[in-house]
């Protein structure tokens, strides 16, 4: 990289030396001028160290003309951000368009203004000045979004607890590189397990922070394991005042593989559902109090269910139901439940992934693309007496 003192180079390419002879009268004060009279020679020293920081182009050369050579340089990685105006007697609207659609950033007429041309050369070296400063500020944030990620990621549960008749499995997949959703256990022993899903609203860096929090505030419920109530008043405690434009909902639930039992409690988040081979259908479990976050004095209340060998027990977040396909129509509900009865023989794993690719599938985006909304699920299928 130039020092911020150093002249900028600029090549000038024209196979007349009239035209050479003018345009470098004009910029030798300001600028360091290199020359190539031909395109073949203009793409050789575009390689020269330091490489030119803008190129002023004839159009109309014998062999390769002004256009081909843009094309070989912007279809070059290593000199696809060096700005080409070109240098034309031509007028016609046409052949401007064809210069910017090769990669032109601007024209300069003949015969050439002094005015004009220190005018256009002096914005574009500007311009590619701002576009470097702000490509090394999006570097550094995606560095920075990076280390968050990997911060967020080291909070979730690194193993998926192995508790006596359960088969469990849990998904997170973020819409960018830090999400709101978090999911996390609190294991009692070998036969008691408690499991919590929350979503924190909107997206990106302040609610990655808060579910931060999460992880906190809920090892401090471990002696309420068993009173899914009483953890959600206290992560609803352990929130509120800490943030204002934001809140979380969250659903909670806790397995007892002695009684065979589950209980649960929820706070604004979507309903947990539940099914099995004697069940003709999904349950919606809908025990919900406020979301957490903003009300100091929000109460809540728990249900307790039978649980049979057989039994699933779903708790997800809702970028599942709300992911729309190509047409804006939502995977939805229903379709959610006729997904999930076509998985009653299954292992919770084959059907975390088979539910992530149904609503990959469903939503039309290709590998790579962003969804439009952090989803998490956990899975728990009850194995056997």
């Amino acid at each position: 990289m130039k020092e911020p003192d150093q002249k900028k180079t600029v090549l000038v390419v024209d196979d007349a030396p009239s035209n050479i002879q003018v345009v470098n009268s004009i910029l030798k004060d300001h600028y360091k001028v290199r020359i190539a009279t031909n395109g073949t020679k203009a793409l050789e020293m575009v390689r020269v160290a330091p490489p030119p920081d803008l190129i002023l182009l004839d159009v109309m050369m014998p062999g390769m003309d002004g256009y081909e050579v843009c094309t070989h340089l912007k279809t070059d990685p290593e000199t696809k951000d060096i700005p080409v105006i070109f240098l034309t007697g031509q007028t016609d609207t046409e052949d401007e368009t064809h210069g910017f659609e090769v990669g032109a950033v601007d024209y300069v007429h003949k015969p050439f203004s002094p005015a004009v041309v220190k005018a256009r050369v002096n914005t574009h070296l500007v311009l590619r000045g701002v576009r470097q400063q702000l490509a090394l500020q999006l570097l550094a944030i995606q560095k920075e979004l990076e280390t968050a990620r990997q911060i967020q990621l080291s909070i979730l549960p690194e193993v998926i607890p192995k508790i006596e008749g359960l088969d469990i499995a849990a998904r997170y997949i973020p819409m960018s590189s830090v999400a709101g959703d978090f999911y996390d256990f609190i294991v009692v022993d070998e036969k008691h397990i408690g499991i919590l899903v929350a979503d924190v609203s909107g997206h990106g860096m302040p609610a990655a922070l808060i579910a931060s929090m999460l992880k906190i505030a809920l090892a401090a419920q471990a002696p309420h394991a068993a009173d899914p109530a009483q953890v959600l008043f206290g992560l609803n405690q352990a929130l509120c005042g800490k943030f204002q434009q934001h809140y979380v909902t969250a659903a909670y639930m806790y397995l007892d593989m002695v009684k065979r039992t589950l209980t649960y409690a929820g706070a604004g988040h979507p309903p947990l559902l539940m099914w099995g081979k004697s069940s003709s259908g999904v349950r919606d479990v809908l025990e919900n109090g406020f979301f957490l976050g903003k009300f100091k004095i929000a109460t809540y209340s728990s249900v307790e269910l039978p649980l049979a060998a057989g039994d699933w027990a779903l708790l997800y977040t809702d970028g599942i139901p709300e992911t729309a396909n190509p047409e804006e129509v939502e995977f939805g509900t229903e379709r959610f439940r006729q997904f999930l009865i076509a998985q009653q023989d299954c292992s919770a794993d084959q059907l975390a992934d088979n539910l992530l690719h149904e609503v990959s599938r469903w939503s039309g985006r290709s590998a790579g693309e962003d969804l439009a909304d952090d989803i998490t699920i956990v899975a728990v299928h009850v194995t056997g007496e």
